[in-house]
């Protein structure tokens, strides 16, 4: 006998709400498990990315610290050769005021620069010539002057004038500085 008009159902200890309810719950489940794997996959990926930024910004800090003291060396280097610059230009002034200093009638040979002096070698028609046209000038100059003459085959004067600077006076002036 029936009691039913309607045909049973099989009966399962999972519904189909059960079942819908399970499916929302494996779902977000997933979605958290899988958002926790790329929230590890993007931490390790920023840990290496940071670790390469480190790396490269000693790398840059070293690099600068070289450009520091190749800059600073060539900046030395500039100094110095404006230094030598200047230097040869008052030796070249200085050079060019000694040989005006020479009068036409007096040819030099050779001339040396001390470090505290000066060393001339020439020729000169006679004695005269010399003492007034180039002693008296080189007197001005150096506080010592010593010449020597001897005759050449020309019937001229060889002459070696040796003119030096007082090295007291010449420490003073340093010392004033």
């Amino acid at each position: 006998m029936r009691y039913s008009y309607i045909n049973h159902r099989k009966k399962s200890i999972i519904s189909q709400e059960l079942w819908l309810l399970l499916t929302f719950f494996g779902l977000t489940l997933f979605m958290l498990f899988a958002t926790y794997a790329f929230l590890l996959y993007k931490d390790y990926r920023f840990d290496i990315e940071k670790n390469y930024a480190i790396n490269e910004k000693m790398d840059l800090n070293h690099n600068i610290e070289l450009m520091k003291k190749s800059i600073a060396f060539i900046e030395k280097e500039s100094m110095l050769s404006e230094k030598i610059y200047t230097q040869n230009s008052v030796l070249k002034d200085s050079i060019a005021n000694l040989f005006d200093l020479v009068p036409g009638r007096i040819t030099l040979s050779e001339a040396s620069l001390l470090e505290n002096g000066l060393i001339l070698y020439g020729i000169t028609p006679n004695k005269d010539v010399y003492n007034f046209m180039l002693q008296a000038p080189l007197r001005s100059i150096f506080q010592k002057t010593y010449s020597s003459f001897y005759p050449a085959e020309n019937g001229w004067i060889r002459f070696v004038s040796t003119n030096y600077i007082e090295e007291e006076l010449d420490k003073e002036s340093k010392n004033e500085n």
